[in-house]
């Protein structure tokens, strides 16, 4: 579990293929590593990542074929810059939301401007995303709490600090860019929470609907 506050900016070292699958070498001298021990796990760009190997101020992870299919894992190149963050501790401040590590979709970057001192964003979802983005809700984006500031459809707004800008990959997107998303748990629960004993049906796709609330008493 993490809170979306990213820790430190890593860069790819090595992202060998193996078998089908990979093994990523990220190093990141400015993460405090003094309490990162093995099989510990780590937000890389908002996927989480269980560590196999620690050679000095890096990890080893190795990414299987489902996690190489559904983020942008495959895509790292030598040199690559990524998100990094430890998973959290009882102690920690929960500063971002609850982040599970798991990538529900990858999002695009529409466009980008700036606004005084910080930048605004446009990214557009997967459409079967879009219903779990909210108007001033949490939306993970490569590992980072993000609050959204509009909605339209599958597209959402994000303002971004300078601070975020600085000390995240946030800085390097432009149009067109392709993002992990992971929607706020939260809010996963609640939708089948609502479909009772609907979500149990494996007949049929279980959606929460306009038509589905109001039969079920939840719209009047």
């Amino acid at each position: 579990m993490f809170t979306g506050i990213i820790e430190a900016v890593g860069k790819v070292k090595s992202a060998e293929r193996q078998g089908g699958d990979l093994r990523l070498h990220i190093e990141a001298p400015e993460l405090d590593w003094a309490d990162v021990q093995l099989g510990d796990s780590i937000a890389t760009n908002g996927v989480c990542l269980t560590a196999v190997a620690l050679p000095g101020q890096s990890f080893v992870a190795d990414v299987s074929i489902e996690t190489l299919d559904l983020t942008t894992i495959g895509g790292l190149k030598l040199g690559d810059s990524v998100n990094l963050e430890k998973a959290l501790m009882p102690q920690s401040r929960l500063g971002g939301h609850i982040v599970s590590g798991h990538v529900d979709g990858l999002g695009e970057v529409v466009s980008r401007h700036s606004d005084a001192r910080s930048e605004r964003f446009v990214l557009r979802a997967p459409a079967e995303l879009a219903r779990y983005i909210a108007h001033k809700g949490s939306i993970t984006v490569d590992g980072t709490s993000l609050t959204v500031n509009k909605v339209n459809g599958a597209e959402f707004e994000l303002n971004i600090v300078p601070h975020t800008i600085q000390h995240t990959i946030i800085g390097g997107y432009h149009s067109g860019s392709t993002v992990n998303l992971e929607v706020d748990v939260i809010s996963r629960y609640l939708e089948r929470l609502l479909l009772g004993d609907k979500a149990a049906d494996a007949s049929s796709e279980a959606k929460l609907t306009e038509s589905f609330l109001a039969e079920n008493g939840y719209l009047r």
